[in-house]
């Protein structure tokens, strides 16, 4: 394994390291173990790899047992010193984030309102989720959504949750979307004198859909980016178990008011738990000085970097949206009114990603179906690909700024 660098500045990531650490090392065991069966040919294979398996059974029929167990040692090590490589590479990493932050033109408790064009524009209020920082859409000068639609002629307004205070802890989705989001959109209006444009992004989607229905005259135009809405369209069991785990989650997390971060990053962990090996080994393998580094870097920061979620807004999440698949059914409330797609009759955008692991296609696209006027434009980009990544700005920033440009200027 390569050393970390002397007096280099050491990262606490990827969160949670125990988690990484112990599947890496359960999937290096395991694969240890099960060798003896892989040659009889008794190691079941799931039907799409039995044909490969049976090739490689095959190829194996002539290696001598011994030969095989310490080939087999040498290739584990060396994946185990790639995997660490790349992690302590990563910790030690120099890059740090930089950009000044966009002048904060309202604040009520831990959340803000950010203005990315003081000079003017056709306003955008943007809003990402609750439990991941907002800057995951200006993660660098090169890597940032807002300030591409500043230099395109909007105003983008952003909405940074913060991490939750005492106030917040408190806070269901009622008293996010109908207190402190209705009031940064009324001030944002206030600000620009014009209608909004309301950019919501995965769970933020949800949390402006449902502000688009309370205040359609404030909002001209919606865009939803891989924003989820049927929890059951695909991993249906995957979903109702975490529902089902809801109480007991909640009840062990009471005493801190919210879910921590770490336990929330096991959840997205839990959707590919090998992936951190497989990046962080291709990481290793980088030139630690390039671009493709500092972007890896860039965005790994971010991932760590997330917030807890206030348990009322987790419960209401993990049980109404995940457990019951509440959207869908039309029994998803916000101040006692039903979230419906169909009461929004301005211009709507869904962007999907077949690729995206967090929100399925499935789930997101049946939004471009349900909004009277919904637009459908699928991207071959992942969850977060889709808004920082390299291909980005081709693949969906110029079409999006395309888009809202075909709404018209503000009348």
């Amino acid at each position: 394994m390569t050393p970390r660098p002397s007096g280099a500045p050491s990262r606490l990531g990827p969160r949670p390291l125990p988690l990484h650490l112990m599947t890496a090392t359960s999937a290096w065991l395991s694969s240890r173990a099960a060798s003896p069966f892989l040659k009889t040919g008794l190691l079941p294979w799931k039907p799409a790899l039995a044909e490969a398996g049976r090739d490689l059974q095959e190829q194996l029929a002539g290696v001598g047992n011994e030969a095989f167990a310490e080939a087999l040692d040498r290739e584990l090590r060396t994946q185990a010193d790639a995997f660490l490589t790349g992690l302590e590479r990563y910790r030690a990493h120099p890059y740090r984030r930089s950009l000044p932050e966009a002048p904060v033109v309202w604040q009520e408790g831990s959340t803000r309102l950010l203005d990315y064009a003081p000079g003017g524009g056709i306003p955008i209020l943007v809003v990402p989720s609750l439990i991941n920082r907002a800057y995951v859409l200006d993660l660098a000068e090169d890597q940032s959504l807002l300030r591409f639609l500043a230099a395109a002629g909007f105003r983008p307004l952003l909405i940074d949750w913060g991490q939750p205070q005492d106030l917040e802890r408190g806070f269901g989705l009622t008293d996010y979307v109908a207190g402190r989001l209705d009031t940064a959109a009324e001030a944002a209006v206030a600000l620009t004198g014009a209608p909004l444009i309301l950019l919501g992004y995965c769970m933020g989607g949800l949390l402006g859909l449902a502000l688009a229905q309370r205040r359609r005259r404030s909002i001209r135009a919606l865009v939803l980016l891989a924003t989820p809405w049927d929890f059951h369209a695909e991993r249906p069991e995957q979903a109702r178990l975490l529902g089902a785990a809801s109480p007991a989650i909640c009840s062990a997390c009471g005493p801190l008011g919210e879910i921590p971060t770490d336990l929330l990053q096991s959840f997205f962990t839990g959707l590919d738990p090998y992936l951190a090996v497989r990046k962080f080994t291709r990481f290793a393998n980088l030139d630690q000085e390039s671009e493709a580094a500092r972007r890896f870097v860039a965005l790994e920061d971010w991932l760590n970097d997330g917030v807890p979620l206030a348990l009322p807004a987790a419960r209401e999440c993990l049980e109404g949206w995940y457990g019951a698949n509440e959207p869908v059914q039309g029994k998803w409330r916000i101040a006692g009114s039903a979230v419906d797609p169909s009461r929004y009759d301005g211009p709507a955008l869904v962007v999907t990603s077949q690729q995206d692991r967090i929100v399925p296609l499935a789930s997101a696209e049946v939004l471009g179906r349900l909004l009277p006027a919904g637009n459908h434009f699928p991207l071959r980009l992942g969850h977060i690909g889709m808004v920082a990544s390299a291909q980005a700005q081709k693949l969906l920033w110029e079409p999006l700024v395309d888009w809202l440009r075909a709404q018209g200027p503000v009348s």
